[in-house]
């Protein structure tokens, strides 16, 4: 089971991190605030399971980088197409407050 969780803490990490550098270079401050969290909580879980993983569990730490850099590359390039799931709160809450008046 400590092979899963390194597995999906590895990829949340390192699409998080992958994530972060995108919102950072693209000037998204709120969302780069509130993806540190995520990249603190894989770091969290990796830092108590990799210390004492067996083999197949290093296997499924290596494993989880490359599937999560490469999900992050497509969430960011598709939510950027169309949705404002990746844009500053900010604005979100103006275009409700202007849909209320």
């Amino acid at each position: 089971m400590s092979a899963l969780y390194l597995l999906v803490s590895t990829f949340g990490l390192v699409f998080a991190l992958g994530l972060q550098s995108q919102l950072v270079n693209n000037g998204h401050f709120v969302a780069a605030f509130f993806n540190s969290a995520a990249i603190g909580s894989c770091n969290l879980v990796l830092f108590k399971l990799a210390p004492d993983a067996s083999g197949f569990e290093i296997a499924a730490y290596l494993a989880g980088g490359p599937f999560g850099i490469v999900a992050s590359m497509w969430v960011y390039r598709r939510t950027r197409a169309g949705t404002l799931l990746l844009q500053d709160l900010p604005l979100i809450g103006r275009m409700f407050s202007e849909r209320r008046s």
